[in-house]
């Protein structure tokens, strides 16, 4: 939310797999600590892992 940007797609883990790219490219680039990259990793991971659990989607 803080750099103002939203894509929605109706697939879930590709709406996740995308926002953990835009985590590695602002972390390489320098726009989010170390702490906030953690972070947000940590959150998209037990997103998906609930989605996964959820759906008996199995990878």
């Amino acid at each position: 939310m803080k750099f103002g940007t939203f894509i929605y797609t109706t697939d879930r883990l590709g709406d996740l797999e995308l926002m953990m790219m835009e985590i590695n490219e602002l972390y390489e680039w320098k726009f989010i600590s170390s702490q906030q990259f953690q972070q947000a990793v940590l959150l998209i991971k037990k997103e998906s892992r609930e989605y996964k659990k959820g759906t008996k989607i199995n990878e």
